[in-house]
């Protein structure tokens, strides 16, 4: 049976434990524990032994009943005791924190600085350069059909928000609903409003048109208009398991300009392209180039203007995180959950990205993302 990875990696530098200090929102707090607590609290984890968390006594019960792992009181730990004689706060945390995990300890690299060096007064402290995150990027069967399942609550909101643009009216150049300008603010909240229904939490959900749209992250506002990109990129997450989905679709009321056309279909080609290219073992680089290369076949480039940014990123308890798909993409192993979004984006003119997300497999790429793309709706 393999090691278990935070094992190996204080084994390899002679480790007593692996510490962690972090809020439940943070990405590798959450993954560690599957505790949220929106104040700090410490983990660690002993060789060949299960984590533990410290928290007060009044989060006990709650962490007893939802966390993975063995759960601690700070009066457990010792901690009342210590500030008697310790009143510096991060000194007495440090002198709690030994006192359980040891004196060699490999720490998060996300440990505040200046519990760090509090820690360091006690033995000998080693940042770990990423074990964690690492581990994060490939997804157990169970993440998988969490992300699925959120994917398909992001697919609702697009389509409510998609039909929103499609059955507008239009006066005096811009689209209306109900009587008043349709605009980016009232997409963006109806969209919101639903994933709430379905126990999800949106925020900066892009809806930008026209010239905004040849800025990737310009959020977009006012009045949305006919004939014009209209780019919706959004990025939910579930607020009882805390995975996120990743999605872009542009499209446009009534027929736009001929560039807008033929970049959107340069796009779709280019999504596709990377979406056949992705298997385990071939590198995230591969894949960009890939598509950057089938850009440069067709006349766009990929510098300042045209493809500006990478290809994918994984998806997970971070919206951005391992593996990247991009130019320093190393290989993608089977499991990773990753976005596939090509765009292009010319000041002047407009933007166009489409955004799909699934998992790594050994041959393939397998799609999460059942949603139609469409450009004029």
């Amino acid at each position: 049976m393999a090691m278990d990875p935070l094992d190996a990696a204080m084994k390899k530098c002679g480790a007593d434990a692996f510490v962690h200090y972090a809020t439940g929102e943070e990405a590798d707090m959450r993954y560690l524990t599957r505790f949220v607590m929106h104040d700090p609290f410490v983990f660690f984890k002993r060789r060949r032994q299960p984590g533990t968390i410290i928290v007060p006594q009044m989060e006990a019960e709650r962490a007893s009943r939802e966390s993975t792992t063995s759960v601690m009181t700070r009066t457990q730990a010792g901690l009342p005791d210590i500030v008697k004689k310790e009143k510096d706060p991060w000194k007495a945390a440090a002198k709690m924190i030994a006192g359980q995990a040891g004196k060699n300890l490999l720490v998060s690299p996300a440990l505040p600085a200046a519990l760090l060096r509090a820690l360091e007064e006690h033995g000998h402290v080693i940042v770990d350069n990423g074990t964690v995150e690492r581990v994060r990027a490939i997804k157990s069967p169970g993440e998988i059909r969490l992300m699925q399942a959120v994917q398909k609550k992001t697919e609702r909101a697009m389509a409510l928000g998609i039909s929103l643009i499609s059955h507008a009216t239009v006066k005096k150049g811009i689209l209306y609903h109900n009587g008043a300008p349709l605009t980016s603010e009232l997409v963006r909240i109806a969209m919101h409003k639903q994933l709430m229904d379905e126990g999800c939490r949106a925020v900066e959900t892009i809806i930008s048109c026209g010239e905004d749209t040849a800025f990737p992250h310009i959020i977009g506002s006012g009045a949305l208009k006919p004939h014009e990109p209209i780019v919706i990129d959004m990025f939910p997450r579930d607020e009882a398991s805390g995975y996120y989905a990743d999605m872009t679709r542009t499209v446009s009321k009534g027929k736009p300009s001929q560039k807008i056309t033929e970049m959107y279909e340069a796009v779709k080609e280019a999504q596709q392209i990377g979406i056949a290219t992705i298997k385990a073992g071939v590198s995230g680089a591969d894949v960009h180039n890939a598509v950057v290369d089938y850009f440069k076949s067709r006349g766009y480039e990929s510098d300042t203007r045209g493809f500006i940014h990478n290809l994918g990123h994984g998806v997970g308890l971070q919206v951005h995180e391992l593996p990247t798909v991009g130019p320093a993409g190393g290989a993608l192993e089977a499991g990773s959950v990753v976005t596939v979004e090509p765009g292009l984006y010319y000041p002047g003119v407009g933007g166009i990205r489409l955004e799909d997300m699934g998992a790594v497999r050994a041959r393939q790429f397998a799609g999460f993302t059942q949603f139609e793309e469409t450009l004029i709706v």
